[in-house]
């Protein structure tokens, strides 16, 4: 094994609820795929340096216009695309009002009852959502 050759990169991702009401939006992926635009939560990568609580708070604003207070750590997730080696975690942010200013990178957004996120997220994110007991 050679040191210093790996390659890491650190995701967060904010599951923002307000109210009994949780945010997703609607990302564009890869126009190889027959739905290049998806529902997610609010995510992006970390900046070298910078701490994955401050992160996402930074990455909420930055795409929504939202200023949130993190609740808790939900769940932490790791994946493998070639040689690099990604590591995630998703936090319970709350905020107090729900007018949001998407970012141009996003399409759309709606504020979803955890009973309609099987409608909007993808299967390995609900086994997420669910492990973590959100309530």
């Amino acid at each position: 094994m050679v040191i210093g050759m790996e390659k890491y990169r650190v995701i967060v991702k904010g599951v923002i609820q307000y109210e009994d009401k949780y945010l997703v939006v609607c990302k564009w992926y890869d126009d190889r795929v027959a739905e290049p635009y998806q529902w997610e939560f609010i995510d992006g990568v970390i900046e070298f340096g910078e701490a994955p609580d401050k992160a996402v708070i930074r990455l909420i604003n930055d795409q929504t216009g939202l200023s949130a207070t993190i609740d808790r750590i939900l769940y932490t997730w790791s994946f493998m695309i070639g040689d690099e080696f990604s590591i995630g975690i998703s936090y319970l942010c709350r905020v107090t009002f729900d007018e949001v200013v998407l970012c141009e990178e996003l399409k759309n957004c709606r504020w979803i009852l955890k009973e309609e996120m099987s409608e909007f997220l993808d299967n390995k994110v609900l086994e997420d959502i669910e492990r973590a007991d959100l309530k």
